[in-house]
Order: structure tokens, then sequence, then C-alpha cells
């Protein structure tokens, strides 16, 4: 099939071009014009609602989120709980909640610890 579809298109591709062209038939005048800006306008206009109604659903979910945020910090207050009751161990005695002694500014569980010796 491919055999006797390439000598065809090879010698349709080395032709040479017709007298015979009349322009009317292959340009789409002024009514393809027309309708090629009328599909773009439209094509605009719905890019345009997209973008709202997405801005519309982001702006919707932050405020949820801050909404959530807001109730959880009123229930931390209402039952006493402002902070994370671990944050105080560190401030203690100068150990960290594993307890190993703060060293030079750095967390004692830092990632640098040295093994101990044996």
């Amino acid at each position: 099939m491919i055999a006797a579809v390439l000598p065809a298109l090879v010698r349709a591709a080395t032709q040479e071009p017709s007298d015979e062209f009349d322009p009317d038939t292959v340009t789409p005048g002024i009514w393809g014009f027309v309708l090629t800006f009328v599909i773009m306008v439209v094509v605009v206009l719905l890019v345009l609602d997209m973008v709202r109604r997405i801005r519309r659903v982001n702006y919707r979910a932050e405020v949820r989120e801050q909404l959530e945020s807001e109730r959880l910090e009123q229930e931390l207050i209402e039952s006493g709980l402002e902070r994370d009751p671990l944050d105080d161990l560190d401030d203690l005695d100068g150990t960290d909640a594993t307890g190993r002694p703060a060293r030079e500014g750095r967390p004692a569980a830092s990632d640098d610890d040295q093994p101990p010796a044996r």
C-alpha cells in the first residue's frame, strides 16, 4: 500500500503548479474572517469568565481556611492551651525534648551530633 502511494506523493510534490488556480475558491474571504473573529471573541469571553470563577473559588477557600484557623485558635484559648506544652521543656534546664543538653546556641538534637565514644 505504501509502495503505491509513495510514487503518487513524489509526483505531486515535484509537479509545477498549474495556471488554473482560482484564488476565490481557496481563500476564506470576508465570511471566513468574520467567523474567525466571532470565534476569537467568544473564546476570550469564555477565558475571562473561567478566570473569574477560579478566582472566586480560590478566595472562598482562603476565607474558609482563615475561619477554620480562627475557630481552632478560639477553641485553644477557651480550653487554656494557648501554647504547646512541649515548647516549655526546652527552656526549663537547657535541654531539648530528648533530654540532651543544648550546645553553643544550636539545639542538642542536631544532625551533626557525634555518636558517643566507647
